[in-house]
């Protein structure tokens, strides 16, 4: 990469617009409580000054992605156009739904896919079998990639080297008793689950909840995403997850791999 001669500003910088990047930040943190959140709880949570957080808001507010009256603000339903457009055009969602409907009817259980998000996973798309409760994980849900079975079959893309450095960097919370957090015994569990072809992970991420994912692979061989399916530990054994789920995901991601470019 050239090196920028002096005083020679750096595009990169230049097209960076400081605004959309703080009205991005403040929609984000309407997640973080539920309900309707006051304009010096938003600026807190965003880190912007209250004046810049009350602009940015009532820019949201006419664009309709926001509502309020001054002292309390909330997100509209419009604001889910922004996740509609990327489910639309994005094309993992588009090639694996068709196979997540197969392998929710032949399971006669809920599939899911999910994706890497910094060091978390995000659920993208899901199937539920006709007449079962869908509950469970909802398309936008985030869990830690390290505890999570899709999240180590994704992680299973990495080195080892640079796999523990990511490990170590990542935020470890100890989520249920069960739940793994020492770098060094995560690698090993992830360098096990690469070489068998998935990941099992048993109450680490939610304390009754076993599931099992495979990673989904592009034509090149490159890891994208990872598909799953999971059950109350009162309902399903571990030993069942493997016999009767594993095979129907393995041969769902083998089926997109030529169609993922």
């Amino acid at each position: 990469m050239p090196k920028l001669k002096r005083n020679e500003p750096d595009e990169r910088a230049t097209d960076f617009v400081e605004a959309l990047d703080r009205g991005l930040r403040l929609l984000q943190c309407f997640g973080i409580n539920a309900g309707p959140m006051t304009l010096s709880d938003l600026a807190r949570a965003a880190e912007l000054p209250r004046a810049t957080a009350r602009r940015m808001l009532f820019t949201l507010q006419r664009g309709g992605y926001v509502s309020g009256d001054g002292k309390l603000f909330s997100l509209t339903p419009h604001v889910l156009t922004l996740a509609a457009s990327y489910l639309r055009s994005n094309q993992l969602v588009a090639v694996l739904q068709p196979v997540l409907d197969r392998t929710a009817t032949a399971a006669n259980e809920i599939a899911s896919l999910a994706v890497l998000d910094g060091d978390d996973v995000v659920f993208v798309a899901r199937s539920s079998p006709a007449r079962m409760f869908s509950g469970g994980l909802e398309i936008g849900y985030r869990l830690p990639a390290f505890c999570t079975s899709v999240g180590r079959a994704m992680l299973g893309q990495l080195g080892d080297g640079d796999l523990l450095v990511r490990l170590e960097a990542m935020k470890r919370e100890t989520l249920t008793p069960q739940t793994v957090t020492d770098p060094r015994a995560l690698l090993a569990r992830i360098t096990a689950d690469r070489a068998q072809g998935y990941s099992l992970v048993d109450r680490e991420a939610e304390p009754h909840f076993r599931s099992i994912s495979v990673p989904v692979r592009r034509y090149d061989d490159v890891i994208v995403a990872a598909i799953n399916m999971g059950a109350h530990v009162d309902r399903v054994p571990a030993q069942e997850l493997i016999d009767r789920f594993l095979p129907l995901l393995r041969e769902g991601a083998e089926a997109v791999r030529s169609q993922l470019l």
